[in-house]
């Protein structure tokens, strides 16, 4: 490994300034994956600075340190998760000398030109080089949207050719070359029928054979795309003139059409099937017990029963792969999946963390991040991702600020784009007392699946010593192992060498072994529900709409009661009310809405008002991207 040590300014310049300090000293990715022990073979270079890894690489789990970073309920600024997943890590080689991969999501396009800005890290704590990660990276979203967009196609032209043909007609357009493809021979089975020779089929099974009979009141699945666009929450399709189609019978021509909308790419299905696929058979298996709709007769209609799986697959067979990629301080980092947090999975995939596991060793460590607040990230990485896995993690490290802190304890509101109020950028010793209950929560909640916790405290330049021993002293009171300031903004690894020692030291004396559940998946749906509502967000009890009762029902009923439950709420409270901040208690959890995402492996419901695709602000971040005509680079990117 180079000696060559990070030298940070002061002041600490804009996130894209620093990467391009650092252009000289990024490794090729070549020389990053031989530092990991990585063959040739085992990785696939994508330009100088990133390359896809191969799935060869995962071997049997060894007993690595496995840390997931999580946070308290963020402002809409957010609270530097991802910032000190990548300073921690840093640390941990560069300052301690350990061997340590970073895992985290990949950004989605939505926040980079929206709001937020990407999700790289930041100043001397980021993933480089900057613009290529927060930009088009290796085409992983791309290829979720051109996936999940395929199925939304094939939907739409099944029923539309359903709806205008005879079986006959439908049987001898479905039939290729006198044969069944393989992915008909699959719908052939589940149908119980045992040919393979088109010749042989009966009526009957023909008609079997050929009608989904879809009920399009049933479809919840939607378009996507990588872009805040309000304006696509609800559209109509099939208006066009060609959308029209005439009875089987004859007679007047009908439109095509029906209400639908679209989900930003990281909600879609098809990026949480990326992030709990262990290999290219479970991709595969995945992707074709994704359930779009039910028929007229409550049957569930699959992406196999549409005969595009084995398509999904091929789009999503290079995605499958990690992008491996390298810190400020040349510590490698794997990127892969993108699910949101409030609406999905919100985790980096099982096949990244297996993969950095398998590269450091018994002694080293993997950081890999669990997105927005412990109550949903870091809830759905135990009671989903790990029971997916099979890994037991060894400690959370929940990161809080004294900004996030004042707002819960009844600060002003805290908005994107607008200049915060005096209480933040001041010293409030009280407002960060009243907002710790946030925090204590949150490492109680951590506590209760048997893992130990550090709090990693992310330092801005206004924050006061007096409220920074204020939330030590209260968390180590509430049950964490630590407490720390971590200046790894400023000052990259160096500025989170003691939250790495704090870390060590707590992974020394974990026992992942003590690692368990919240809840058995064989529980009744609205059980398993209820648990999460009430012994995470505090929760009096749960209600459910008319929507939602007769989908558990039906849920349940096709044998999907037993899977996990992925709920999605508001990431910026405990309730399904973002106003309400601190730990608010006896409130209660409205359900309006549960989606099936059977591939994935998880039920989804919908509390509260949550969207599905976020808009755009009044001045979004895409204002101010540009690029040099005269360098060709990237200007204006935060």
């Amino acid at each position: 490994m180079s000696t060559w040590k990070l030298t940070p300014q002061n002041p600490v310049p804009s996130d894209i300034e620093v990467s391009r300090s650092l252009k000289d000293f990024i490794l090729p990715i070549s020389t990053i994956a031989e530092n990991l022990g990585l063959a040739p073979s085992q990785y696939h270079p994508w330009g100088p600075h990133k390359a896809k890894v191969s799935l060869s690489t995962i071997s049997p789990p060894p007993t690595s340190n496995y840390i997931v970073v999580t946070g308290l309920n963020p402002t809409p600024l957010g609270e530097g998760k991802s910032t000190t997943t990548i300073g921690l890590a840093q640390s941990l080689q560069a300052s301690l000398g350990k061997k340590c991969v970073a895992c985290i999501r990949q950004p989605s396009q939505g926040p980079t030109f929206g709001v937020k800005g990407g999700a790289a890290g930041g100043g001397y704590s980021q993933v480089v080089p900057m613009e290529e990660f927060n930009l088009h990276l290796t085409g992983d979203i791309h290829a979720v949207t051109a996936s999940n967009n395929l199925v939304s196609a094939a939907l739409e032209s099944r029923m539309f050719h359903e709806s205008s043909q005879t079986d006959t007609a439908l049987y001898s357009r479905l039939i290729k070359n006198g044969k069944f493809s393989n992915v008909q021979i699959s719908r052939l089975k589940k149908l119980g029928i045992d040919k393979i020779d088109p010749e042989t089929l009966s009526e009957s099974e023909i008609s079997k054979f050929v009608r989904l009979d879809i009920d399009p009141s049933t479809i919840t699945w939607n378009r996507v795309l990588d872009t805040c666009d309000r304006h696509l929450r609800g559209v109509t399709v099939g208006e066009g003139r060609k959308e029209t189609v005439k009875g089987k019978g004859g007679g007047e021509r009908v439109q095509h059409s029906r209400s639908t909308g679209f989900d930003i790419t990281v909600a879609s299905e098809i990026m949480s099937v990326l992030a709990v696929s262990s290999s290219l058979l479970d991709l595969r298996s995945r992707l074709s017990r994704m359930v779009v709709a039910f028929s007229h007769t409550n049957v569930p209609i699959t992406t196999e029963d549409l005969g595009v799986s084995g398509a999904l697959t091929v789009l999503m067979k290079d995605a499958i792969m990690p992008t491996l990629m390298q810190t400020a301080e040349r510590t490698p980092v794997l990127v892969h999946s993108g699910p949101f947090a409030n609406i999905s999975l919100g985790n980096s995939s099982v096949i990244a963390d297996k993969i950095a596991l398998s590269l450091v060793g018994s002694d080293g460590y993997c950081v890999t991040e669990a997105g927005f607040g412990a109550d949903i990230g870091m809830e759905k990485f135990f009671n989903i991702k790990c029971r997916t896995s099979g890994l037991k993690p060894n400690l959370a490290v929940v990161v809080a600020t004294v900004r996030a802190l004042k707002m819960h304890g009844g600060g002003p509101a805290v908005s994107a784009g607008k200049a915060l109020a005096e209480e933040y950028r001041s010293k409030n010793v009280e407002l960060v007392e009243k907002g710790m209950s946030n925090l204590i929560r949150h490492i109680k909640n951590a506590r209760k699946f048997g893992v130990k916790v550090v709090v990693a405290v992310n330092k801005f330049e206004t924050d006061d010593e007096e409220e920074i021993e204020v939330i030590k002293r209260m968390s180590l009171e509430a049950g964490a192992e630590d407490a720390v300031m971590s200046d790894h903004w400023a000052k990259g690894g160096d500025g989170a060498k003691d939250l790495a020692e704090a870390v060590v030291k707590a992974c020394s004396t974990s026992k992942p072994e003590n690692f368990k559940f919240l809840y058995d998946v064989e529980l009744p749906v609205k059980e398993k529900i209820e648990i999460i509502c009430k012994e995470i967000y505090g929760a009096e009890g749960v209600d459910y709409e008319e929507k939602a009762e007769e989908q558990i029902a039906e849920y349940e009923k096709n044998g999907f009661g037993n899977l996990p439950i992925c709920m999605a709420k508001t990431q910026y409270s405990f309730s399904t009310d973002p106003s309400l901040k601190g730990a608010p208690s006896n409130h209660r959890v409205t359900v309006r809405e549960v989606r099936s995402c059977v591939g994935a492996g998880f039920l989804y419901p919908i509390a509260g008002d949550i969207m599905t695709i976020p808009g755009l602000p009044t001045r979004p971040g895409f204002y101010d991207v540009d690029v040099d005509v005269e360098t060709g680079e990237v200007v204006g990117l935060f």
